[in-house]
């Protein structure tokens, strides 16, 4: 898609039925992504997440989609070695997944999904499992510089795809511009080849806090209060 000048949807799904839905409209990927660990488990973090969580939402997800990329989202330590990453890639794989993401300059890691016909996605900028606080990243010039590299060698290892979150636009695209694989931007402006937002953000159900990036195509937790309150 990106050599053809397309641009990329992708959203989060966790459920069998909203799934299904992105995928007759059109969504090219789908994320099981670990932020289910804050919109539907209520968690303060996404390093709550377990694998067996993930597995479950990745299955009904996939009892969903007939078309779109399924990537799952390997949770907080759950890739610390090649070896266990290499375990626990597979049952995603089992469970529905097309591919698995994972967050940082784990070259070892990618090196090693891929080598066994994997595919992965990278995650570089903000990355939520391991931030001290949420904040644009790539503001300094250094900091720039090391997601540059990050991204060349995560492409160098065989990701076909890296999410870019919360790192600012300029340098985002010129990130996307010095790749041959798509980036897939999250607060990180429109010069990315596709972007990426949590569904229940996007659809106004999850009223904790609300990112600046974050555009609401719709007010759903209004609309289900006040259905709620009509039955």
């Amino acid at each position: 898609m990106k050599r053809r000048g397309e641009r990329i949807a992708m959203l989060t799904a966790y459920d069998y039925i909203t799934a299904s839905i992105m995928d007759r409209c059109g969504i090219d990927m789908i994320l099981v992504g670990d932020s289910l660990a804050m919109v539907f488990f209520g968690y303060d973090t996404t390093r709550k997440v377990t694998m067996e969580d993930m597995l479950h939402h990745t299955r009904a997800v996939a009892n969903g989609v007939e078309r779109a990329l399924i990537v799952g989202d390997m949770p907080y330590r759950s890739y610390e070695t090649p070896e266990q990453a290499l375990e626990n890639a597979r049952r995603f794989l089992e469970a529905g997944a097309d591919a698995v993401k994972v967050e940082g300059r784990v070259i070892d890691v990618v090196r090693a999904l891929v080598g066994e016909g994997i595919p992965v996605m990278g995650h570089i900028g903000l990355t939520p499992q391991t931030a001290e606080r949420f904040a644009v990243q790539g503001r300094d010039e250094e900091s720039a510089r090391k997601l540059k590299e990050d991204a060349l060698a995560l492409q160098e290892a065989g990701c076909f795809s890296i999410v870019l979150e919360c790192i600012p636009m300029g340098l985002a695209a010129e990130i996307t511009s010095s790749l041959d694989i798509p980036t897939i931007g999250i607060g990180a402006g429109p010069g990315c080849d596709g972007q990426v937002l949590v569904c229940h953000d996007m659809l106004g159900l999850f009223e904790k806090f609300k990112p600046k990036f974050v555009k609401r195509y719709a007010e759903l937790a209004a609309e289900m209060e006040r259905a709620f309150r009509r039955y």
